[in-house]
């Protein structure tokens, strides 16, 4: 990791906590209102495979504090046959998503986030550089420590934008900890779903709302000059 102290230009930089989540197909179950003398089932899926993951960032510091993006992904049953009959198109259709919403979220799709999280248009300058610098504090998730990303670190870094490695086993120090545990105990009322799109599309919409409430809750100032950025 570079020093961005020296190497980014005087004045104001951006800080925010990147990291992942996953979603089962049966969330954990919560506290809930319900008539007294009756009892609360919530239907149990089992995933066989099918899962929702997560990758996001919160900005804390800096001018665009309170601002959350995210990306999700869906993931689905491993084909067990020893020779593939459908495409990668056909069995995203099977589960009524399509085949840029399906995957793990490896070195290409992390790194693809960064960039956007770093504002780099989708054309963009062989010089391009971030107006402020962005420090990324991150874990030493697998994914974050490949060599892809490993490589791409040189020029991330004379874009701007420079990697904070967090401590082993400590997500306490992370900013963004605090958005997953709500989201998954608090914002997603169906606590079970039977479709791994229909969970995509629950998860989206807590993260879309999560990301709306953030932004709300900064003062004015902050707003202000996140929309003058």
């Amino acid at each position: 990791m570079g020093n961005p102290a020296k190497k980014g230009e005087a004045g104001e930089i951006d800080v925010c906590s990147q990291d992942e989540a996953g979603f089962a197909m049966t969330l954990p179950t919560c506290y809930s209102w319900f008539p007294i003398g009756k009892v609360l089932r919530i239907p149990y899926e089992a995933p066989q495979g099918r899962r929702v993951n997560a990758i996001g960032a919160y900005f804390s510091h800096g001018p665009e504090t309170g601002r959350f993006e995210f990306a999700t992904y869906a993931r689905l049953p491993k084909n067990r046959a020893k020779k593939q009959r459908k495409t990668p198109e056909q069995i995203a259709a099977a589960q009524g998503l399509l085949p840029e919403e399906v995957g793990p979220i490896d070195s290409r799709r992390f790194l693809a986030f960064v960039w956007r999280i770093a504002g780099r248009p989708t054309v963009y300058a062989p010089d391009w550089k971030r107006e402020r610098p962005l420090w990324m504090v991150l874990d030493n998730y697998s994914v974050h420590t490949s060599q892809p990303v490993q490589e791409a670190i040189p020029e991330l870094e004379a874009a701007n934008v420079f990697f904070f490695y967090l401590p082993s086993y400590s997500p306490e120090l992370s900013e963004i900890e605090p958005i997953w545990k709500a989201l998954k105990h608090h914002e997603i009322p169906v606590r079970s779903h039977s479709q791994v799109k229909d969970l995509k599309a629950a998860v989206d919409a807590a993260l879309t709302r999560k990301a709306e409430a953030l932004l709300a809750a900064q003062p004015e100032t902050k707003n202000e000059l996140r929309a003058a950025a």
